[in-house]
């Protein structure tokens, strides 16, 4: 049951707080010793409870994924290893369960219901094709979110003229928000938060290699941006997603305000 219709039941003294109390309680779900479920993360804070498939038995992985889509029609799990997507195969083939795969995110969602689309638009830019796979994570949890994910690939600085015409393009099609993925030296982002007034979000990513590399040169050039942006972890594309999509839906509930307001013609 929704928790506003709980108080709503709770104010109207259909229910007691004893009631309440053990209502509330099966917020969360329980499997085993092994996960609590927080089922109403998404009502919370915009963002749904994401499976972290790393370091997970394979039972306990298809354990998990089974009892939260039992319970919300909807499961992302994140960072799936050959192994774990055999597993997870098993338990889509015997259940029957519809699900989409991506291989460069290496994530598996599954799902009994669609998204429901929200009107908020992200862009997605990487500066190389070894970029791809952390971006690719940014646009499934952006997507699962209810955003429409508009991606340019492969548009670094050794060839800054390769960005201006598709991020023109970006920014007319009224992109709320902006995550930029970039390993090696990590300048594109800084050069996109001066160019912009969408916000943008700064993914450093583990390629490059020899002093500085794995990531560390790019995540120390975003935090001493001259342009201001915002800075997540080294290849935290489910965070950077996440964020930039929370930021789009909060601009499109305000357009929807807006529209609803203005006076028609």
């Amino acid at each position: 049951m929704e928790i506003f219709t709980l108080l709503k039941k709770f104010k109207n003294s259909e229910i007691d707080i004893v009631e309440l109390e053990k209502e509330l309680r099966l917020t969360y779900l329980s499997v085993d010793s092994t996960a609590r479920l927080d089922i109403h993360r998404a009502k919370r804070t915009g963002i749904p409870e994401a499976i972290l498939a790393e370091g997970k038995t394979m039972e306990d992985l298809k354990k998990i994924a089974y009892h939260q889509l039992q319970r919300t029609g909807r499961c992302l799990i994140t960072r799936v290893t050959p192994a774990q997507r055999k597993a997870l195969g098993e338990l889509i083939e015997e259940e029957e369960i519809p699900h989409t795969w991506s291989e460069e995110a290496r994530t598996m969602q599954l799902h009994y219901r669609e998204t429901t689309k929200t009107g908020g638009k992200l862009g997605i830019i990487t500066a190389g094709t070894s970029d791809i796979p952390v971006a690719e994570e940014a646009r499934v949890i952006a997507e699962e979110m209810g955003c429409e994910a508009y991606t340019l690939y492969d548009a670094g600085v050794a060839g800054i003229h390769r960005l201006f015409p598709d991020l023109q393009q970006m920014i007319e099609e009224g992109v709320d928000a902006i995550v930029v993925a970039a390993g090696r030296e990590g300048t594109l982002p800084a050069i996109i938060a001066g160019l912009v007034e969408p916000p943008v979000i700064g993914v450093p990513v583990s390629t490059g290699y020899g002093e500085g590399g794995r990531g560390r040169a790019a995540l120390l050039s975003m935090l001493q941006s001259c342009s201001v942006l915002s800075v997540v972890n080294i290849d935290a594309g489910f965070t950077a997603g996440a964020f930039a999509a929370q930021i789009a839906n909060k601009i499109a509930r305000a357009r929807k305000t807006r529209e609803a307001k203005s006076p028609k013609t």
